[in-house]
């Protein structure tokens, strides 16, 4: 399992006075081209940080990329990458604020590949990882109001199966692009694990990237 976050999109169009839109294109791009080595190196899962919960939904930035977005999946769901290798794809964070299309496009795909289970690629969308724990608190608080659970008996496992990735292990690498700082990206499983740095953008993303943190 490798963790991936992913940098802003915005700072590498003003550092290469592009458009927005020319920035979402090549970054979408580079996007496919990441779950295409995923298969490629058969690593059973990707999770990957594509917007975080901050994001300003009123900016027209924030309109183009969720319509980016939407084709993207929309692409992805009918593309030969999904059925013949059985890829599951899942949402992770609050993706239902997206704009209506978005929002149908990840429905679409989620429902599309939700009986595949040969490689899974997570996508946080909307994300935050304080809040993903802060959501499973409050599922065990509605556990522990209904009778279903005591206090006393809370461990880490009950955390475990209510954050958004319980159904998986813990990442065993978080790759970082952009800024040589921690995201939040999955918070809770990803103690212990290494953290590598790409030291680019994901604008700039390559293969080679991942030649130092592919699994043995």
């Amino acid at each position: 399992h490798i963790a991936i976050s992913l940098d802003d999109i915005s700072d590498w169009c003003r550092k290469n006075n592009a458009s927005f839109s020319a920035g979402c294109e090549r970054y979408f791009k580079s996007l496919k081209r990441l779950i295409e080595l995923q298969l490629k190196l058969d690593v059973p899962i990707f999770t990957v940080y594509i917007l975080p919960d901050n994001a300003d939904r009123l900016s027209g930035d924030y309109m183009t990329y969720s319509e980016f977005m939407a084709n993207f999946f929309g692409e992805l769901m009918n593309s030969r990458i999904i059925s013949e290798h059985k890829l599951k794809v899942s949402i992770f964070g609050k993706w239902y604020r997206l704009p209506g299309k978005a929002v149908e496009a990840l429905k679409g795909i989620i429902e599309a590949t939700k009986d595949y289970d040969r490689f899974f690629t997570n996508f946080c969308i909307s994300y935050d990882g304080r809040e993903e724990i802060v959501d499973a608190c409050r599922l065990i608080a509605k556990q522990v109001h209904l009778g279903k659970l005591d206090p006393d008996m809370i461990t880490k496992e009950n955390i475990k199966e209510n954050i958004y990735s319980s159904y998986l292990l813990p990442p065993e690498i978080v790759f970082i692009y952009g800024e040589r700082r921690l995201t939040g990206l999955l918070m809770w499983d990803s103690i212990g694990s290494n953290i590598a740095f790409a030291d680019k953008s994901f604008m700039e993303f390559e293969e080679k990237d991942f030649e130092k943190i592919k699994p043995q």
